[in-house]
């Protein structure tokens, strides 16, 4: 059984899927992607067991039905280095693969389709649509605060958290909190929220582009699927009651900050550098128009900083992981911010000085 296919027709979508592939794996087949056609339509999917991924192609020549599974990186490393434009013709043979393409050949194993696992059928309940630039925005703003491989498995991943007035994501992992919302009128029979996992976050978030083309979001039981540029996603969900996020974002701080977000992050990496290496603190000294900006280190080394800020507040004193700080002004695309505090043993609230839809709460440390 022979096809031809283009390189720039398979090379795309092969380096999308590719992501649900471990590098890790406990069957063999895990490391292969399946290659199915249908009436000309070839379909390449991936999956780990839990997530899949499933790309569509253009048509086949001939368009002959046919089923095989290749080592996926291996494929795609063929793929890439073959040039531009072109050709590949595919042999399959009972348990090989001949790949040829002007003078290069290459020989790959294959295992048989039929062994190749699916994840289960999902009973779609509900679903939306929402812009996939919004989507990708969305994730962008809060997956930095997933934990991983934390113990409180429900911490490894997203909440989604679905209303027929908004969509809102929030992630912790105990030490700081990211939540960002986007105002959407979505049609639902009950609200949804779900746990998606670490993987399925960072694959999602690579899979989804910055156009306002739709995303489709669809919900069962135990699994949530993407449909979006000719891919289709799944990933199981995460089995667990996600912490109250409410009860950890702070209402009562009455002492506010307002700095610009360049120059304070441009200081904060600065002072970095001299912070102590495992456990990153920093201390901030707040005075009328002044921060100060100080870190040391078990070498005896110091650095301190000052910035002309805006605070009319109380003296104060706080310190923080350096690096949560410098996460959020990462991901925040304003030019002020605004720290809201409350006193040393209390967490802050840092925002957009003029949008509200994403805001992030970092626990003090005490130093």
């Amino acid at each position: 059984m022979k096809f031809n296919i283009n390189r720039e027709t398979i090379l795309p979508p092969l380096g999308q899927v590719i992501g649900a592939v471990e590098r890790r794996h406990t069957l063999p087949i895990l490391a292969n992607v399946l290659l199915k056609s249908v009436g000309g339509i070839l379909t390449l999917t991936s999956t780990d067991l839990e997530i899949e991924m499933v790309a569509t192609v253009e048509s086949v020549s001939p368009p002959d039905d046919f089923q095989t599974t290749l080592p996926a990186r291996k494929l795609f490393d063929i793929c890439k280095a073959l040039s531009e434009s072109s050709d590949i013709e595919f042999d399959i043979e009972e348990n090989k693969v001949i790949l040829k393409s002007g003078r290069s050949r290459f020989t790959l194993a294959s295992l048989p389709a039929s062994d190749f696992p699916g994840l289960d059928e999902i009973d779609a309940q509900q679903s939306f649509t929402i812009p996939q630039s919004k989507f990708k925005a969305l994730l962008e703003k809060t997956s930095f605060a997933m934990a991983q491989q934390d113990v409180r498995y429900y911490l490894n991943g997203i909440l989604m958290e679905i209303s027929r007035g908004s969509i809102k994501l929030v992630a912790t992992d105990g030490h700081r909190l990211a939540l960002s919302e986007y105002q959407e009128d979505v049609t639902l029979t009950e609200e949804i929220q779900v746990i998606v996992p670490r993987k399925g976050v960072m694959e999602l978030s690579r899979l989804l582009d910055s156009s306002d083309a739709p995303a489709k979001v669809i919900f069962s039981q135990n699994h949530i699927r993407i449909e979006a540029n000719n891919i289709v996603f799944t990933s199981k969900l995460i089995d667990g009651k996600f912490p109250d996020y409410n009860r950890v974002i702070p209402v009562d701080g009455n002492k506010i900050l307002s700095v610009n977000r360049e120059v304070l992050k441009k200081a904060m990496n600065r002072i970095a550098i001299l912070s102590n290496e495992k456990y990153r603190g920093i201390r901030l000294a707040l005075t009328k128009g002044n921060l100060s900006i100080q870190a040391n280190n078990p070498d005896q080394e110091e650095a301190e900083e000052e910035l002309a800020v805006d605070y009319d507040e109380a003296e104060m004193e706080i310190g923080f992981n350096v690096t949560y700080l410098i996460d959020v002004l990462n991901v925040l695309q304003c030019e002020k911010v605004h720290i809201k505090l409350k006193d040393a043993n209390s967490s802050c609230i840092i925002s957009d000085s003029e949008d509200l839809s994403s805001l992030y709460v970092v626990m003090p440390m005490r130093l």
